[in-house]
């Protein structure tokens, strides 16, 4: 028969054992549509052209306002709310049909989605609208913000995003994505993030 003092001691074992078993509940996935990847060129947009033997060619352009963009040999295309491959295979067509090239072999990759962008506002140190990267995630937009500030709740940062249901929203702890309790949510275009104030 254990004695008082051994039977408290095993009580308080117990007790702190259950407290630490519950001592949060595990963390919800996020409650948003998954991301839809826009990848049309829009305006301000910067891809990189390449047309194999044509080493003398500029290989940077940007979608200018008009949504039209100047290409090697052909001049002014418009080129917004097109694919990167139908950009390339617009040239190649023109190359074609204009008898410049005969067998053109033409790539076109994406440098930057100007017209593509998110809203990061709240308690990060630098507030503001930025250009959604290939591939963003929620801790590269807060990075690129300039990070948290002293007075952030790093519990509560609010993800918005348009939809087919409308605008939905979704509360993510940045301290449980750090510590690889829940991924690290992909942006997509048009998603705003707001960083709540820490109630001290």
């Amino acid at each position: 028969m254990k004695s008082p003092s051994n039977l408290l001691a095993a009580t308080l074992a117990g007790a702190l054992a259950f407290a630490a078993g519950c001592g949060g509940a595990a963390p919800r996935p996020l409650a948003l549509p998954p991301p839809v990847e826009l990848t049309t060129l829009g305006t301000g947009d910067v891809f990189e052209l390449h047309v194999v033997g044509e080493d003398k060619l500029p290989t940077s352009f940007t979608v200018a306002p008009d949504g039209t963009v100047d290409l090697p040999y052909v001049a002014r295309v418009r080129v917004a709310g097109l694919e990167p491959q139908e950009v390339a295979d617009v040239l190649r067509a023109r190359l074609i049909e204009e008898q410049i090239l005969r067998r053109p072999s033409v790539s076109v990759s994406v440098k930057e989605y100007n017209s593509k962008r998110v809203e990061v506002l709240g308690e990060v140190q630098k507030p503001g609208s930025l250009p959604l990267q290939p591939g963003m995630t929620l801790l590269r937009a807060l990075s690129l913000s300039g990070g948290l500030n002293s007075l952030a709740d790093r519990d509560r940062v609010t993800i918005r995003r348009r939809s087919p249901r409308g605008t939905l929203a979704a509360v993510v702890s940045v301290k449980d994505i750090v510590e690889n309790r829940v991924p690290d949510p992909m942006l997509q275009a048009g998603d705003s993030i707001h960083v709540d104030q820490l109630f001290m």
